[in-house]
């Protein structure tokens, strides 16, 4: 059953000095009461966090939750996220198997010239897409791109739910925060823990709700390091000044790579119709998202059995 974890509460924002709202509560709903459509946004501002394994194996998680999923992918450029789904695609062809699919829309960038035509376009796409597979799916998956795009900004605004996946070295904690090397206490919150900040800004004036922003801890060590002890105190101190909560993440791991070739997710190789051999290192690993899920605290998956 899902564990009952408590939240971070957090105090306030250095820039402005206002109070950071607490994360949600979300209610309880009983069997077969509609649950409203929530929208989950994976990002950051750099690549090589692991957002794209991040979407890809939650949305197979919560599907075998036995919830409808959504997604879009926003990374115009790269498509890694839709290359994963192709990947499965293909496999499931090849193979004769049946993999489940999240139900997937595509949306491109703006053609246009000018910029505020360009934009209003994105955004009417984006609006329209978004409000399609909330008709119809209870969560809805946006991978981001890693880096700020028109796109980018109107799904961070929009989220109910925001996981940033990062990388456990200083390297990728300078994107949320700048350290002083000499005592590695925290100056001060960096370029995209501002940029959530005013997307939180923007989400409650409109909605008169909050984003619930959930830093995960990606490639941790195994190891029990000095330099991992640190980044997790830098990482609990600015939680406490702007307001997310941390999460576990997904440790460095060969087969995450390994599958993504077959579009295949930890929870697909315990299926002997999948072909793929069950090793000590993807139970682990499944335990990771068990952990994920837990911490997430997702609406109507509350007391839940977790299927997996």
């Amino acid at each position: 059953m899902f564990d009952v974890l408590k939240r971070n509460t957090p105090s306030i924002v250095e820039r402005s000095g206002a109070p950071v709202p607490p994360a949600p509560d979300h209610p309880r709903y009983s069997e077969g009461e509609a649950v409203p459509s929530h929208l989950i946004v994976v990002g950051n501002e750099k690549g090589g966090a692991g957002k794209s394994t991040v979407t890809m194996h939650l949305a197979m998680a919560l599907m075998k939750m036995g919830a409808t999923v959504g997604a879009l992918d926003l990374d115009v450029r790269q498509r890694t996220f839709s290359r994963y789904l192709d990947n499965r695609r293909r496999w499931s062809a090849h193979n004769n198997v049946h993999l489940g699919l999240p139900e997937q829309l595509h949306i491109d960038a703006s053609g246009e010239r000018d910029l505020n035509q360009a934009e209003a376009d994105e955004r009417a796409r984006f609006t329209a897409a978004v409000a399609e597979l909330k008709s119809r799916c209870q969560f809805v998956l946006v991978d981001a791109p890693g880096n700020d795009t028109f796109l980018s900004r109107l799904a961070h605004e929009a989220a109910d739910t925001l996981i940033t996946p990062l990388n456990d070295s200083f390297v990728d904690f300078d994107l949320l925060g700048e350290i002083n090397p000499e005592t590695m206490e925290v100056v001060r919150p960096s370029y995209y823990s501002e940029f959530v900040w005013e997307c939180r800004i923007q989400k409650v004036m409109r909605e008169k709700r909050q984003i619930d922003w959930v830093l995960m801890r990606n490639r941790m060590s195994p190891l029990d390091a000095r330099n991992k002890h640190r980044v997790g105190e830098a990482l609990k101190s600015l939680s406490q000044r702007i307001g997310f909560r941390i999460a576990p993440g997904l440790s460095e791991r060969v087969i995450f790579r390994e599958l993504f070739p077959m579009g295949m997710t930890l929870l697909d190789v315990a299926d002997e119709a999948n072909n793929v051999g069950l090793t000590m290192s993807h139970v682990a690993a499944r335990q990771e998202l068990r952990d994920m899920l837990i911490v997430l605290k997702l609406p109507g998956l509350a007391g839940k059995p977790i299927l997996f």
